[in-house]
């Protein structure tokens, strides 16, 4: 019998013309979603467990199904520029990698404007920058090498820049009344799941409180 075809994993799968360093750039560029999702958010569940931070991750996961359903019923096709590299088994409207990164940029920016991240200050309005222009660059990229035209990035972009607003609004105004339950349930206190959003400034409190408990454990200890 002969050999079913073979299929790449794509997760990491991104191709670039041999020798063009820009597009070598934008390939790794192009891969982000991939380190924010398996290094930023896993990290943060093991390290920080905030509500906040679950909310945001669980907001990208139903952008990412929302995006699948409706290139499923669209069915458009990617540009022909994309035969060329393997990948065009999948519909191309509208481009999941703009729409996460373009959800990613509203909502951590949203996040920002409440004062709901560790960073203080100017550091919090260069991050939110850094994060638009990642975005761009990653809407950019999905063209440039080859894997979307640019009506379907800018589909993608808007979409997520839509959900990412609707999200943010969903969990702050209607799922932000019930983290006290979450903290208190089985299940918050089990695996020490907190919620700071109500904190102005969280690496401050958190500093402030390392320091009085190694102060308190000193004086026992004498």
């Amino acid at each position: 019998m002969p050999q079913p075809p073979l299929k790449a994993v794509t997760l990491t799968h991104v191709r670039y013309q041999r020798g063009d360093r820009f597009g070598h750039f934008l390939a790794w560029v192009s891969l982000v979603p991939v380190f924010i999702s398996l290094g930023g958010f896993v990290s943060h569940f093991i390290f920080r467990r905030e509500l906040q931070g679950m909310c945001f991750a669980l907001g990208l996961l139903i952008s990412q199904f929302i995006n699948e359903v409706i290139k499923k019923s669209v069915q458009q096709a990617r540009p022909e520029t994309c035969a060329l590299l393997e990948m065009c088994d999948s519909h191309g409207w509208p481009s999941s990698h703009s729409q996460y990164m373009f959800f990613f940029a509203v909502y951590f920016t949203l996040l920002s404007y409440k004062g709901i991240v560790l960073l203080t200050g100017k550091c919090r309005w260069i991050a939110s920058f850094a994060w638009w222009l990642l975005a761009v660059l990653t809407m950019y990229s999905r063209v440039y090498l080859g894997y979307h035209t640019v009506a379907q990035v800018f589909a993608g972009a808007t979409l997520g820049i839509i959900l990412g607003a609707v999200w943010f609004w969903v969990v702050n105004s209607v799922l932000f009344r019930y983290f006290p339950v979450i903290e208190e349930s089985e299940f918050g206190r089990r695996f020490y799941i907190k919620d700071t959003s109500h904190i102005h400034n969280v690496l401050e409190f958190e500093y402030e409180k390392a320091r009085a408990a190694r102060k308190d454990m000193n004086c026992k200890s004498d």
